[in-house]
Order: C-alpha cells, then structure tokens, then sequence
C-alpha cells in the first residue's frame, strides 16, 4: 500500500494522515510522554554542555592570557583532536559495558583535567603543557549526546534490530537497489511485534535530538562568553566543568532506561556477534560529511570571536553566535515536523549544498547586521543536514553498535570543528576575521562533494530488508 501522507498538522501528532488508516502522525508531544524519557533527558541536557562551551571558553581564556588567536585555536584544536579520537573509543565501551561504567569515571577525569587546564593557563605555563592539559580534557568529554540517542532507539525502536535493517520502517524505497526513492524512510509507518516503543517515533526522536544538540549551542557559547566577559575569563571553562560532573552523574544514575549491555547480552545468551560501526562504509561517507559541519562550527567561533574584537565589541560575539545556533535549532524543529516526502538521502545532498552557497557568502560581509542575518541563514541549513545524518545511522548499523557509531558522526564534528579552529585562528592573526570566514565555505565543499561522489554507500543494503522480524523467510514489501 502507499505510505503518502497528507500533512495538515505541524508535527503536534494530530494532522498528518495517512492515505489508508487515517493513523496520525506522531509528533513531539507524543515523544515526550514516553515512560522515562524526563529522567534522562533533563540530566543529560546539563551534561551534554561541553560540545558547545568547551572550545569557545577555551579559546576566550587562552587568547585572554596570550594575546594571540593562533594559540588558543591550537589549543582548542587539540582538545577537539583528542575528543574526535577518544569518544569511538568511549562509544565501544559503552555499548559492550553500559553507559555508567563509561560515564562515572569519564565526567571525574573530565572535571580534574579542566581545573588543571585552566590553572596551567592562568599560571603562564608554557604552549606544551597546555597541550598535555588539553589531550586528557578532550579525551574525557562524555558523549551523553549519543547515549541519549542509544536511550531513545532502545525505548523506541525494535527489542532487536538486524544490520542494515531500517528501524524507523519496513517499507522503505531504499530497499532497492541503491534506488533514492525513499520518500517516506525516516517517518515510519508504526510498529511491529517485539517493539518496546513506536518504531515511527525514531525520526521524531531524533529530530528533538538535534533540536536539543543545537539549543545547548544558543545558551552554552552566550553563557560561557558572558561569565569570560563578566566575571572572569576562566569562568566559562569552570561552569562547563561543573555542569558536566553534576549532569553526567545524575544522568549515569538513571539505570532503568540505560540500553542494556553487550556483555548483559551475551551473558543472556542472546548477544549477536560484535560489529564495529566504522566498518559499515556508509558511517564512514558520514563521519566524513560531518567533518564540514564541524568546520562551520569551529570556523565561526573564531571568526565571530575575532569579528567582535576588530569592531570593538566584545560582547556582540556570544549574540552573533547564538543567533546562528539559533536558526540551526528552528531549523531542527521544522525538520521534526514535517513529513517528509523527499528521501534521507537527497535531503542529505541537497541540505549541504544550501549549506555550502550560504556559507560562501561569510567572508564577504563586514557588518553586523548582515553577519547576524547570514548567520541566521548558515545555521539553519545544518540542522536537515545532522538530523537526516543521524537517522541514516538507525538503518546502516545494528543495536549492538549503534552508540559507537553516533559517537563516530559527534567525533567527526568535533575534529573538523578543532581543524577549522586552527585554521581560522591562523587565518585570523594573520589577515583578519573576513579570512577565517573562508574555513566554513572550504570545510562544506569538500563535505559536498564526498556525498555526491559517495552517496549510493548511505543506503542499507538490501539483504537486511524484511518484512516481519524472526521469521525464516523474507516476504516483499510496497515501496513508494
């Protein structure tokens, strides 16, 4: 049967209806009433602050202390090269040993690596001991982020999910050959048998996700910028600290909703032999997209911090941004809402092309006002961009490995994020922040064009496709 649907409502769950059923499409409000949801995700939006107050509060204390971009860009590059490492790392533990053994121990480390960065940087340590700080505070970010995504699909999705099995849908255009008639593949069409939760929530859920991921980019840069600015230039970097220790214990602490084990499963005698994510050659073509996210984010923390400071206004930096993060959150919010009638895929393609003409005009404007608007206008292109990332992951790699590969796309952005940070700080002393402006445009062209060359490798492969789960046979399914 068709799965068109005819969208009258925006996402409240009341008026999308479908051609056959009249079966309403889910929505945020019916997400958020899920049995448990509250109790991770209020410590885990606490806890998930790092990603957008570590890099600027770093580079506002160590240009304060130094007096040069380059420096503190390097230091922040380091910090982000060490996360991107690192969190895979964390994300294969956490699947094979459970997210609180991971998380305890890693928000500690994380605490007392912050406080001794930021006494090396008040101290005038020397640039290598600073980076020897920077390696292990990186290395210790908790990746709450895709552990609450892990929670989500856990709670939502099927009790057992083989690879390349999409757990949003079984009808999926996808299933094709490679074909990019997907329309539909990321909004579901219900649930099956053996589902916890409603399997056509996981789009939903994991557009909330990156609604969440970039809310915390509106208030963590302002917040961090306005207690550099208003308290102390060390102040940004020890709230993080203190958030991050605080949220990731009470969110380790939520053990009902924790995704169980690999080890548990095994133990259980159902475990399912062990996949690494980076296997699957379409997390790879991601990880490698992502990196041009990474490099808009990385590439504007810089270049509005050095903006700000060439007009003379220092405080204009954290508006500047937050209106950016702004429109990458209503951006999120849309894309939640609508029912998709263009594939994952294309969505994908299309969305960094946007991205990629919208960031080419950066480093042409000089003011303001037109900064702020072209700002706005970046940011809102790169939430289709994360969400329909992430919602590919749910059909490319299976349960077992689906924390270490949510890890691996935050990884990406973290890396391209810290080498457009050097890179824009270098282009910064050097020339100005117009120069630095230049990073975003080259970081998504290049994300671009791996898609467009890469692009058939995002779709599950055929084989993991059917119709019904724990049946020996396979029994086709309609497609759009």
């Amino acid at each position: 049967m068709s799965r068109n649907t005819v969208d009258t409502g925006a996402g409240t769950g009341t008026g999308a209806v479908e051609a056959e059923g009249a079966t309403p499409r889910p929505g945020y409000g019916q997400l958020l009433r899920t049995p448990g949801a509250w109790t991770f995700l209020l410590p885990g939006f606490a806890a998930r602050q790092p990603f957008a107050m570590l890099t600027i509060g770093i580079v506002l204390l160590v240009q304060h202390t130094t007096g040069s971009y380059g420096v503190a860009g390097a230091v922040a590059a380091v910090t982000g090269v060490s996360m991107a490492l690192f969190a895979p790392q964390g994300g294969k533990l956490a699947d094979r040993y459970g997210q609180r053994a991971v998380l305890v121990p890693g928000v500690m480390i994380h605490a007392a690596s912050v406080a001794a960065l930021v006494a090396l940087t008040l101290t005038g340590a020397p640039l290598w001991a600073l980076f020897a700080a920077a390696l292990p505070t990186g290395a210790s970010v908790p990746q709450i982020g895709p552990m609450v995504r892990s929670r989500w699909a856990a709670l939502l999705g099927p009790a057992e999910t083989p690879p390349g099995a999409d757990p949003g849908s079984v009808s999926d255009a996808d299933a094709g050959a490679g074909a990019d008639s997907d329309a539909g593949a990321d909004s579901g069409s219900g649930s099956g048998s053996g589902e916890r939760g409603s399997s056509s929530l996981l789009p939903t859920a994991a557009a909330f996700e990156s609604v969440t991921d970039e809310f915390t980019f509106v208030i963590g840069p302002v917040l961090a910028t306005a207690l550099c600015a208003g308290i102390h230039p060390a102040a940004g970097l020890i709230a993080e600290a203190t958030l991050t220790l605080v949220g990731g214990l009470l969110f380790a602490a939520q053990r009902a909703t924790e995704p169980r084990s690999d080890r548990h499963d095994r133990a259980a005698g159902s475990g399912s032999p062990r996949v690494s994510a980076l296997s699957v050659s379409g997390v790879r073509v991601l990880a490698v997209a992502l990196l041009g996210i990474g490099s808009v984010f990385g590439g504007m923390q810089v270049s509005l911090t050095a903006f700000a400071e060439e007009i003379g206004d220092p405080g204009v930096n954290g508006l500047l941004y937050g209106i950016f993060a702004a429109g990458n959150m209503l951006a999120g919010i849309v894309c939640g809402a609508v029912a998709w009638k263009i594939g994952p895929r294309r969505r994908l393609v299309v969305g960094y092309a946007v991205l990629t003409v919208a960031a080419s005009a950066l480093w042409t404007v000089h003011s303001v006002t037109l900064l702020a608007g072209l700002g706005l206008l970046v940011g809102l292109c790169i939430a289709p961009a994360l969400i329909t990332s992430y919602t590919l992951v749910e059909s490319l790699v299976p349960a077992s490995a689906r924390t270490e590969a949510f890890t691996w796309l935050t990884g990406a952005v973290a890396l391209g994020q810290a080498a457009a940070v050097t890179a824009a700080g270098q282009l910064a002393d050097a020339y100005g922040s117009r120069a630095g402006f230049v990073v975003p445009l080259a970081g998504t062209a290049l994300a671009l064009a791996t898609l467009v060359a890469l692009r058939s490798r995002l779709a599950p492969k055929a084989s993991g496709r059917v119709a019904a789960r724990g049946m020996s046979h396979r029994v086709p399914v309609a497609v759009d």
